[in-house]
């Protein structure tokens, strides 16, 4: 490919958003919501000059961020450099007329375990307390706030609306 090939190829869904039919947001929103609700795996992409990773990972999602907790891994060379991640969650494909995905680009904070907000986010996982006391130091909380999300559903195209729809958060 050229330099104009890989351009064109590129921007071909960006270029297509000035024609589509637009979901409101506050309907994309919602609809968003239940899909990444409804599911709780992952590929998270993070990067830092030449390094680049990719980790399918179990998440909850809940107060409009994705939280995944981890004991370690080479995504955390990347994390140290460079807060912004992609996150890949998806359907198994069987077929055009069943796509259903969210592609979601955002901002990664490595929450401290002694705070509140790891506390919290370790009770909504149902680790109790004095679990979390002996396992504290193996684990580390990563909490994505999103800054987009592109949403393709092949089934909003059933409600009159593009199959691609896009949200700036």
């Amino acid at each position: 490919m050229n330099e104009c090939e890989y351009e064109a190829a590129a921007g071909y869904w960006t270029s297509k958003e000035n024609d589509a039919t637009r979901m409101p947001d506050e309907q994309l929103k919602e609809a968003i919501d239940d899909f990444l609700t409804s599911h709780n795996t992952c590929a998270l992409a993070c990067a830092s000059g030449d390094f680049v990773r990719c980790t399918p990972l179990e998440y909850a999602y809940r107060d409009g961020a994705i939280w995944i907790f981890s004991e370690g891994g080479l995504k955390f060379a990347a994390l140290e450099h460079n807060k912004n991640v992609c996150l890949a969650i998806y359907e198994p494909y069987a077929g055009f007329g069943t796509l259903a995905s969210a592609q979601v680009t955002g901002v990664a904070k490595i929450v401290d375990p002694d705070s509140a907000e790891f506390a919290d986010a370790a009770s909504a996982k149902g680790i109790k307390p004095a679990m979390l006391d002996k396992i504290k130091t193996m684990l580390h909380l990563i909490k994505v706030t999103p800054t987009s999300i592109d949403y393709l559903a092949s089934n909003l195209k059933e409600l009159g609306f593009d199959s691609r729809q896009h949200l700036d958060c």
